[in-house]
């Protein structure tokens, strides 16, 4: 059974930093792209950073210079370290799981973020 459990969410003030953390179960942890999502109500779900099975990294434009994704295959773990947060940073953050060349994609149950004084 494939599991991905977020960690680390909660009530930060604009200016703050948080780390969010996503255990991955069940798959090959080391084959797999992980990627970071938000969603904030009405809205659907925006990618915000990626880190490939190699270590090659993509983001958003909104969290360029204050979001870092980063991944530790010998603990099965993705990261987001989030700093100098913005209310507009205020959503549902998801962890993500795909390898594309099976056509296999696995959500976690998210963590909220919310940033505000």
């Amino acid at each position: 059974q494939v599991q991905l459990v977020e960690s680390g969410g909660g009530l930060v003030q604009p200016g703050g930093s948080l780390r969010l953390s996503c255990a991955a179960s069940g798959i090959t942890f080391n084959t797999y792209d992980m990627s970071w999502y938000r969603r904030t109500p009405g809205k659907q779900r925006d990618l915000v950073a990626s880190i490939t099975r190699g270590g090659t990294t993509n983001y958003a434009d909104s969290v360029k210079g204050r979001f870092a994704i980063s991944r530790d295959n010998a603990k099965n773990t993705v990261y987001l370290q989030m700093n100098s947060l913005k209310p507009e940073d205020t959503a549902v953050y998801y962890c993500n799981a795909e390898r594309s060349i099976v056509a296999l994609q696995f959500w976690g149950q998210g963590t909220q973020v919310t940033v505000s004084s």
